[in-house]
Formats: C-alpha cells, sequence, structure tokens
C-alpha cells in the first residue's frame, strides 16, 4: 500500500517515520522537506529504521476507508430482516370465534371490541342490550341514539319512556327478577349512526350476527320487532310496517310481531292506538306459548 506525499507529510508531522522499500520510496513533497529536514538534525531521533528494535517500528499501515458516497452507491442492499411490531389491529367479531358459539361474556366482548365498520370510530359506547338473559319477551329497534350512545343503554330517552309505559300496561319491565314479567330490549345496531342518520345496509349485516346470538341465547317466547330496520333485519323485508302489523309472523320459529317504533309514535302520536294493538296481540302470544300443549 503505497502512502501519498499529502498522507507521509502528515504522519512526520506527528512525529512517526515510516520505512519505505527502497523501491516503494516516494520523494517528498516540498512542504514536507522542511519537517523532514529539521527531523532528521535532531540528535536524538538521528537513528536509522534499521537499528531501532522491532517494538519501535510503527505499525503496517491500514488502508484508507472508501469514501462514504462510493460506500453508499456501491455496497450491496441489505437483506430485510422480520421484526416482529406490536401493531393495533382492528377487532372483528370473527377474531374471537364463531359469534353463533358465543356464550354472554364473549358475545358482550366481541360487540364491545367490534371494529367492522366505520361507526367503531365514531361510537362513543356501544349499546349492547338490557334486560333478564332469559326474558320471555324480546324487544329489537333499530340503532342507538345520542343518550343511548353516552350512557350504554338502549331505549334511555324519551321513546325509552314511552317503551316503558307501553311495556307496563302489559305488566312487563325491563328491572324485573322473573323472566314472565321481564323483557330482553336490543338494537338491530349496536353503535349510534352519526347525527342519528339511518342504518346502512352493510352496517346491518356486520351486527346480524350479534342479533341472532342474542336471540338465540334469551331464547324468547314472542319477538316483537320495532321499526323498519328490525323489521328488515329480522324478516328481510322492506314492505312497510302498516301491512306487516297484525299478524304474527315466524322467525326461526318463534312468534314475532310487527309494530312501530316509540320514535315514530312521538312523532306520529295518532298510531299510538294501533301500537296498543300490536302489543296486545303480543301479549296473547306470550299467553299462548305459556299454556301446556
Amino acid at each position: 500500500m503505497r502512502w501519498d506525499e499529502r498522507q507521509q507529510a502528515m504522519l512526520r508531522t506527528l512525529g512517526l517515520r515510516l520505512w519505505l522499500p527502497p523501491d516503494d520510496a516516494v520523494a517528498p513533497s516540498p512542504e514536507a522537506e522542511a519537517p523532514a529536514a529539521a527531523a532528521a538534525a535532531a540528535p536524538a531521533q538521528d537513528v536509522t529504521v534499521a537499528e531501532r528494535p522491532p517494538a519501535a517500528v510503527a505499525p503496517a499501515p491500514q488502508p484508507a476507508p472508501a469514501p462514504v458516497v462510493q460506500a453508499a452507491v456501491t455496497a450491496p442492499s441489505p437483506r430485510p430482516v422480520a421484526v416482529q411490531v406490536p401493531v393495533s389491529v382492528p377487532v372483528r367479531a370473527a377474531d374471537t370465534g364463531p359469534v353463533s358459539q358465543m356464550d354472554w361474556p364473549a358475545l358482550r366482548a366481541a360487540v364491545d371490541g367490534c371494529q367492522a365498520c366505520g361507526l367503531g370510530r365514531t361510537r362513543r359506547n356501544t349499546v349492547f342490550g338490557v334486560g333478564h338473559m332469559q326474558a320471555h319477551l324480546m324487544a329489537v329497534g333499530e340503532a342507538p341514539g345520542e343518550q343511548e350512545d353516552r350512557e350504554g343503554e338502549p331505549f334511555v330517552g324519551a321513546a325509552g319512556q314511552l317503551l316503558d309505559r307501553m311495556l307496563a300496561a302489559l305488566g312487563l319491565t325491563r328491572e324485573a327478577a322473573e323472566p314472565a314479567r321481564q323483557v330482553f330490549i336490543a338494537n338491530t345496531l349496536k353503535c349510534r349512526p352519526p347525527h342519528n342518520r339511518n342504518p346502512q345496509p352493510d352496517e346491518l349485516a356486520q351486527c346480524q350476527p350479534f342479533l341472532e346470538r342474542q336471540v338465540a341465547l334469551v331464547q324468547p317466547r314472542v319477538i316483537l320487532a320495532m321499526g323498519r330496520f328490525a323489521v328488515q333485519s329480522l324478516l328481510g323485508t322492506d314492505a312497510p310496517i302498516g301491512r306487516l302489523r297484525g299478524t304474527v309472523h315466524q322467525w326461526q320459529g318463534r312468534p314475532l310481531i310487527v309494530t312501530y317504533h316509540p320514535a315514530y309514535l312521538l312523532r306520529q302520536p295518532a298510531d299510538k292506538a294501533r301500537a296498543w294493538d300490536d302489543l296486545c296481540l303480543a301479549a296473547s302470544c306470550l299467553d299462548a306459548a305459556a299454556r301446556p300443549a
């Protein structure tokens, strides 16, 4: 390895002498002649390289590192290394196992962690449902509103108060201890749509397994479907409520009664009498289911 004149001059400035083979010797540059002559004139250092003991010989020079720019261009690209990094992954219902096999705790956990549609990013709370887990009557609404989203419980606003009064007229309540006087209240959607807009078809489809599993766990004797979207989810029809009410429908072997949503009745109080007829029809189905075959 040859040392150029500039590198030799730097080493001489540091007080280091170089041993070079005769055929590799390089004449010093003019800039290095003065310090080299002064070093040769000093008595203490008037020793030839051959007379120095081996320990005093300067270490063999190492090749100068390649310029950084050249290394960056010519060096091969490093092979990618797989590194496990914690990543926040949206939780879907399928992530916790088949919904159709969940018990109550697993189902609630799946609803709370669900991010299957955009409502999971805008909700405050999920609205799972409330009531006796073996209630004889199951009332199904449409979607949570602002107050339900805030409290995490269905039908807690003005529509919920009207529903409680309608159920109380039949001797039913969401707080009774015995299943015969209890209802389980749920919604087709477990999250509030922004600005209380109507549920979208994909949102209803994502929540459908949750609702079906709730019905399977409660095993109600009668289902009360309240409002257009509850009817669409359970009966799969776009027929208007006025044409569907007054008839006992069947859903998976259970009587299903169609009626107006309590929020609609607050806007259209003239239809409360028809809703009362629907509740009486549901009560008669409960009585028929309670009688021994």
